[in-house]
């Protein structure tokens, strides 16, 4: 008798495993485990139980293991606010972001409508010159002028953002500029209420006394591997966002302050190594106001009218990019077991070489990336500054992908509106709602008003990513998402 001829031996692992999982009594549950993450291409792996109880009555009114799933285990979301490690979650992060921005510009989630008629204003800070680079100038009817190496660059073209003279280009400067970034943002914000004072005629402690300025930024790479910041900053009263500025504060004051800020907004450092630098703002900067509402895109072309909607997605847009417009990799390249160091101690107390970076302490070495010349040299300054002493606590060794950058992509202060913790919060409340809504449908004891409820958990960490045939589940998760969004744009579905 001929058996059954049986070819899971000749399949791929990932199609072997779904069918195994298909041939599981609990493969729909597995499905929806699946389903529920919305294309998350990283979660994270938990074990564990959580229990609510009520506490007069002392009745479970819910409880969870994750031993009775059919893996055994519990998938959630990695979160991770990065679109080149997750789209799905740097969707839901932009979203956020957008909706923090535009309550700050158009009022709500708490925060007042009245904030609308506020001074603001929309503030692009770039860094200065390290050296001349091929650019894509254009005049003022947007045809693109001659680059300085004598030709016309298209748009994609490689070259855009290197040096046209390698040798002299100052990449310590730039590194040390990208590593003091943040500091300079900090200083920036500190000279510019001074800026105010001065200008009105006021002292620091009256003016804080009437006014307060807000402001919500975010970094982006340019394509020469320098930071740059767009920021949303707002007059208003002492109050914060529910009470009105002064009248001596509008726009002309506040474009005032910034150009003052810039000017005089600088840090000093010293290193026997490099000498002594001064890490200030470029003199290509913008202040242009945001006066109403609307939707649609803002893009790099600038757009007559600055609207909330616009302003916020573009701040959106930024929130969720690393350094991929500067053409670096998104992954630190110091190696873990050493921390970049190159050695471990030793039983003997000793210093032993690394044997997994072979004492260079480089996960991967910096002259086998896949990136540019120009990028790969910022890359190697900013290695070889952070193991100087001088420069140890900028930790430039881990943060040499990133070209030396260290800060937040995005920021704000406390009173400019909502925040993420909020939204995320608003967010869990509703799945909360969902979940007792099909427990009543159920006919199962649901959470009331009257009752005070107590829940005990425990989790630990187990892994991250997918089986191979839940990543399979997940690829279709993906391609489905991405056809129904297609579908909307293109009016095929109700929005």
């Amino acid at each position: 008798m001929r058996r059954p001829l049986d070819l899971l031996h000749v399949i791929s692992p990932g199609l072997r495993d779904l069918v195994e999982l298909a041939n599981t009594d609990d493969f729909d549950r597995v499905t929806e485990q699946v389903r529920n993450l919305r294309g998350c291409t990283h979660p994270v792996n938990l074990h564990g139980w959580t229990v609510t109880t009520d506490l007069a009555t002392k009745q479970v009114v819910r409880s969870y293991r994750s031993e009775d799933e059919p893996s055994g285990r519990l998938l959630t979301t990695c979160g991770n606010r990065r679109a080149s490690r997750c789209p799905a979650c740097s969707r839901v992060y932009a979203a956020d972001t957008y909706h923090l921005i535009k309550a700050g510009l158009s009022g709500g989630k708490n925060v007042a409508e009245t904030v609308r008629d506020h001074p603001r204003a929309f503030v692009t800070l770039t860094a200065p010159s390290f050296g001349p680079v091929h650019n894509r100038k254009t005049n003022d009817a947007g045809r693109p002028l001659r680059c300085r190496c004598g030709t016309h660059h298209t748009e994609d073209d490689p070259a855009l953002g290197t040096p046209l003279d390698p040798t002299t280009y100052d990449y310590t400067g730039a590194v040390l500029w990208n590593a003091h970034a943040g500091q300079l943002w900090a200083r920036f914000t500190i000279y510019l209420r001074r800026a105010l004072a001065r200008q009105l005629g006021k002292t620091q402690k009256a003016l804080n006394a009437a006014l307060r300025v807000s402001f919500a930024k975010v970094a982006e790479y340019q394509q020469r591997g320098l930071v740059h910041f767009h920021a949303v900053i707002r007059f208003d009263g002492p109050g914060g966002h529910t009470t009105q500025p002064p009248p001596w504060a509008t726009f002309d004051s506040l474009g005032a302050a910034v150009r003052m800020a810039v000017e005089q907004a600088r840090l000093t450092i010293a290193s026997d190594a490099v000498g002594e630098r001064v890490i200030e703002w470029g003199g290509e900067y913008r202040i242009d106001p945001i006066t109403a509402l609307g939707d649609g895109e803002l893009t790099d072309a600038r757009v007559a009218e600055y609207t909330d909607a616009k302003v916020a997605g573009y701040v959106a847009k930024y929130a969720t990019k690393n350094a991929e417009g500067a053409g670096t990799v998104d992954r630190t390249l110091m190696c873990r077991p050493c921390a970049g160091r190159g050695y471990v101690r030793g039983p003997d107390r000793f210093h032993d070489r690394c044997t997994d970076c072979d004492g260079t302490g480089q996960a991967e070495p910096i002259k086998a990336l896949p990136v540019q010349q120009h990028v790969r040299q910022m890359i190697r300054t900013a290695w070889a500054l952070g193991h100087l002493p001088e420069f140890a606590d900028l930790k430039l060794w881990k943060w040499a992908h990133m070209l030396g950058f260290r800060g937040h992509f995005s920021s704000k202060s406390r009173a400019y509106s909502t925040t993420l913790g909020a939204l995320r919060d608003v967010r869990r409340a509703w799945r909360l709602a969902q979940t007792e809504a099909a427990r009543t449908r159920a006919g199962l004891p649901v959470n009331d008003e009257n009752t005070t409820l107590v829940t005990a958990s425990s989790w630990t960490y187990l892994s991250s990513g997918y089986r191979p045939g839940e990543e399979l589940l997940a690829a279709q998760v993906r391609h489905d998402l991405a056809h129904a969004q297609r579908a909307k744009q293109e009016g095929l579905v109700p929005a």
